[in-house]
């Protein structure tokens, strides 16, 4: 962490996201779904950046009612890009309520149906207006599969994936994003606690045990390995029978 250069790191991503429109969509516009969170943020101001803001299209989904929303516009307002609001409500409980009564409809079944909308929703999007769809996923946030598979773990490219959410932070300061935007405490939306209590460790903890190698409590450690194990199938190709 000691070693990390902020400013280094944001120009050589900055350039790679350049590089991707220049091979994938030269005409393209980013698609970026906005939470008011630090990724959603930071991936947005790093388009920004790359592709200038008029290339740039932030899509805010609230599922009914959003307490943060205004933290999701307070971005779209600093960075001055065009936007669009979804309330993805509707479509979630459209689902829900269609579900057959023989089928016991789990809570990681409500907690993860969101995502997978949001996505759905952020592809129609780009899809209607030439677009390429921004993955917002962090590595700490990857690493321990704090993420929806088909969900906020998808997308066309992946501006973040390789960087902690220490790093996270450090490149939004570069940016010069609000502080009140770069270190939001995260919540699920659904139970009201932040991610960290969840999970069950900080991710100051994470972070200095993927990069440094700096080991938790025993009992942190095992568990941030067994979810690390489990969680492998989301971060590889779907298996393929081969001939």
């Amino acid at each position: 962490m000691n070693h990390f250069n902020a400013v280094e790191v944001k120009d050589k991503c900055v350039e790679w996201i350049r590089n991707f429109f220049q091979e994938n969509g030269s005409d393209c516009n980013a698609i970026v779904g906005i939470s008011g969170g630090k990724d959603s943020s930071v991936v947005a101001a790093l388009c920004v950046e790359a592709l200038g803001r008029d290339r740039v299209i932030g899509v805010l989904m609230p599922c009914g009612e959003q307490a943060d929303i205004d933290m999701a516009r307070k971005l779209v307002d600093v960075l001055n890009i065009r936007s669009v609001e979804i309330n993805i409500g509707d479509a979630v409980n459209g689902v829900l309520n269609a579900m057959p009564t023989e089928i016991t409809v789990t809570e990681q079944t409500k907690t993860n149906l969101p995502p997978r909308i949001r996505m759905a929703t952020l592809y129609a999007v780009s899809q209607s207006m030439n677009g390429r769809v921004a993955n917002t996923c962090n590595l700490s946030e990857d690493w321990v599969g704090y993420s929806t598979r088909y969900g906020d773990s998808a997308g066309d490219f992946s501006p973040l994936s390789r960087l902690t959410v220490t790093e996270v932070k450090a490149i939004g300061r570069v940016l010069k994003l609000p502080d009140e935007l770069v270190d939001k405490v995260p919540i699920d939306g659904l139970c009201g606690k932040t991610d960290e209590e969840n999970l069950g460790f900080t991710y100051e903890m994470l972070d200095k045990y993927i990069r440094e190698g700096v080991l938790p409590e025993p009992d942190i450690k095992e568990k941030i390995d067994s979810m690390h194990k489990k969680n492998l199938f989301k971060l590889e190709l779907m298996p393929c029978f081969e001939i």
